[in-house]
This record gives C-alpha cells, sequence and structure tokens, in this order.
C-alpha cells in the first residue's frame, strides 16, 4: 500500500482503535501513535486523517453504513480555553477536595460529572498549575511531585545537526579519497598507456626493419637463383659440346 493512500480497511482499523482507547480512558494520541507504528506513518498525519475522515462521515451516511463505524462513539472534540476567573475557580475547588483527602483523579471526575475527556482536561490543568507555580515543599501530602529531567547540554536538534555534519563530513572525506584514488588510478593507467604506445612504436619498427631485411633477402635468393641457373646451363652446354668432341675422334 503507498504511503499516502488509505483504504477502507486501514480507516476502518483506525477508527475501531479509537474507540478501544476511549473505552480504557486512554489519550487519542495512544491510538494515533500505535497506527502509526502499524501501517509506517507519522502520529500527526494519523490524527490529522482521523478528523479529516472523521469530518466526510458525519456527512455522508452511506459510506458510513459502509463501514460499519458508529458514530456516536466519535466526536470532534473542540478545544475550549479556560478563562483566568475559570481557571482560578478550578484550581481552588481542587485544591479544596485535595486537601480533604481526596485525590486529584477523584477530584477531578467529580467536576467534570463523568465526562472522562473533561476529568482529563481537569486534571491536566491543575498538574500544569502546580508545576509552574506551587514548589515541592508545599505540595500536599497525598500529592507526588515529579521531578522534570534535567535537559542535556545538547538538544535534539543540536545532536541530529551534529550527526548530519558528521555524516556530511565522511561522506566528503570518502568523496575525496575515491577522487584521490581514481586520479591514482588515472594517472597510472596513462603511463601504462604511454609504455604501450613506446613498445609498439617500437615493434613496427621492427617489423619495417624485418620487412625490408626479408626483401632483401628475397632479392638475394633470386640473384643467386639466376646466378644457379646460369652455371647450370653453362655445364649442361659444357657436357654437350665435350661429347660432340668425342665423337670427332
Amino acid at each position: 500500500m503507498k504511503k499516502g493512500c488509505w483504504n477502507d480497511s486501514e480507516v476502518i482499523d483506525l477508527f475501531s482503535l479509537v474507540e478501544i482507547k476511549k473505552g480504557d480512558n486512554k489519550p487519542l494520541k495512544e491510538a494515533f501513535k500505535a497506527h502509526a507504528e502499524k501501517y509506517r506513518r507519522k502520529p500527526n498525519s494519523v490524527r490529522n486523517y482521523y478528523y479529516y475522515e472523521l469530518d466526510i462521515l458525519q456527512k455522508d451516511d452511506s459510506k458510513t453504513k459502509r463501514l460499519g463505524i458508529d458514530l456516536s462513539l466519535h466526536e470532534k472534540v473542540e478545544i475550549e480555553y479556560f478563562s483566568p476567573q475559570e481557571e482560578d475557580a478550578l484550581i481552588k475547588q481542587i485544591d479544596d477536595m485535595v486537601k480533604n483527602g481526596m485525590s486529584i483523579r477523584k477530584a477531578c471526575f467529580n467536576l467534570s460529572n463523568g465526562d472522562i475527556n473533561l476529568m482529563l482536561r481537569y486534571q491536566n490543568k491543575y498538574r500544569n498549575f502546580l508545576a509552574k507555580n506551587i514548589k515541592s515543599k508545599s505540595l500536599p501530602k497525598n500529592i507526588i511531585a515529579f521531578t522534570s529531567k534535567k535537559k542535556s547540554g545538547l538538544s535534539e536538534s543540536d545532536i541530529n545537526s551534529l550527526f548530519l555534519g558528521l555524516v556530511r563530513l565522511v561522506k566528503r572525506t570518502a568523496i575525496d579519497e575515491y577522487s584521490k584514488q581514481v586520479k591514482v588510478e588515472r594517472e597510472n593507467s596513462n603511463e601504462a598507456l604511454r609504455r604501450a604506445l613506446i613498445d609498439l612504436n617500437n615493434k613496427d619498427k621492427e617489423l619495417g626493419r624485418l620487412k625490408e631485411e626479408f626483401s632483401k633477402l628475397k632479392l638475394e635468393n633470386s640473384r643467386l637463383m639466376g646466378k644457379m641457373m646460369k652455371i647450370k646451363c653453362e655445364k649442361a652446354e659444357n657436357l654437350t659440346k665435350l661429347k660432340r668432341d668425342e665423337n670427332l675422334f
């Protein structure tokens, strides 16, 4: 499946996973993250597509029925920001309940009248308030203070930049070394070619000399053959003359 394409089975899988996480009172980001890992997508892309598809399904009953998705289990949450007065009132109510021995989770649950999403909003708001405005020594005894992790000297962005810089350095070094090697091999090849050409030229000269010698030998051979034929002819004439003289006597 192409990374950018969503088919019906993946859409159904995503909405089913959201329903499971909601049933377990888990944040939706866990559903988006799990789906992203399964289909090799980015969590933010999954989240954006979920709300995009939810808008479509709310307007297209036929598609909703075809996919078998219960829209009553899915709703697009609009972010509502607390006013300063609402935030102060909320913090005071939770503080009063916590001082009377109630847990933060239980206090937020009661104030939300059982609405899990609203309870999580109240709980996150209260914990953020504690982290920003209350020192650990002044916290109520039944609240566990979570110490924030100390940041390392280098941020993730800095580390990524250093890593990319190292990769570029290694790559450039490898290219330089390869270029030097190619240059040396090219020079060696040129020298070998030059020597081969010189050797070939010398052999051509030697071949020319041998051809000239061969021509001379052919001429000498022809001269000797002619001389031999002349000698044979003279010998034959002398024998004929000798026989003729013998017959006279």
